[in-house]
């Protein structure tokens, strides 16, 4: 399970992966790549939770290990 992030870091490791934005959209921001949009958590703060963190890589594709190698 990979641990928690801050939404700052999230972005800048997604942006690594090739995703653009985030752009304003609804309720969420979200972040594209390729037509693929992933949205991304609202800023509250703290830090988003292992849990949360881990859906967000499965919808991407790729392992913790690869995401905290970012």
């Amino acid at each position: 399970m990979p641990k928690p992030v801050s939404r700052r870091e999230l972005i800048q490791k997604l942006k690594r992966l090739g995703f653009v934005g985030p752009f304003t959209g609804g309720r969420h921001q979200f972040m594209e790549r390729k037509g693929f949009k992933i949205i991304i958590p609202n800023p509250h703060g703290k830090d988003i939770g292992s849990s949360l963190l881990a859906r967000i890589l499965r919808d991407i594709e790729i392992s913790s290990e690869e995401f905290e190698s970012l």
